[in-house]
């Protein structure tokens, strides 16, 4: 009979990290949601999260990069959102749920919108939709 050592250490580390993977209550303060505007910096669209890289001025109007993560560049392209949709400079509006270290200008987006065409994406239609 082969050793499966291996096997069960493989089977362990990938159901270990599919577990982190999922976590977002563990990194992002999923109560909370602030509204921001800025101006985007940087779109990595991909798989299995895509990331937004935004500049947006604090409370005395100093630029802070915020990293923002997203869904997934296949579940945003059934959204309509696709690696040519938003361009570095465009300027947006966004809510998310922050990071829950303060200050390290993290969060998960639940709402985007671009007020110069009105594009808008929602991570949870019916949650936020008025009656």
């Amino acid at each position: 009979m082969a050793n499966r050592t291996p096997l069960v250490a493989g089977m362990v580390l990938c159901a270990s990290s599919a577990f982190a993977h999922h976590s977002l209550d563990k990194t992002y303060d999923l109560k909370t949601e602030i509204r921001m505007q800025g101006r985007l910096l940087q779109v990595l669209l991909r798989n299995p999260h895509s990331f937004l890289q935004l500049e947006v001025p604090d409370a005395q109007g100093v630029p802070q990069r915020w990293s923002l993560e997203w869904k997934g560049s296949g579940s945003l392209a059934k959204s309509s959102i696709l690696r040519d949709t938003l361009k570095p400079g465009d300027a947006l509006v966004v809510t998310v749920n922050p990071g829950r270290t303060p200050g390290d200008h993290r969060g998960v987006l639940t709402t985007l919108q671009r007020p110069s065409d009105g594009l808008a994406w929602d991570a949870h239609p019916k949650k936020h939709r008025k009656s």
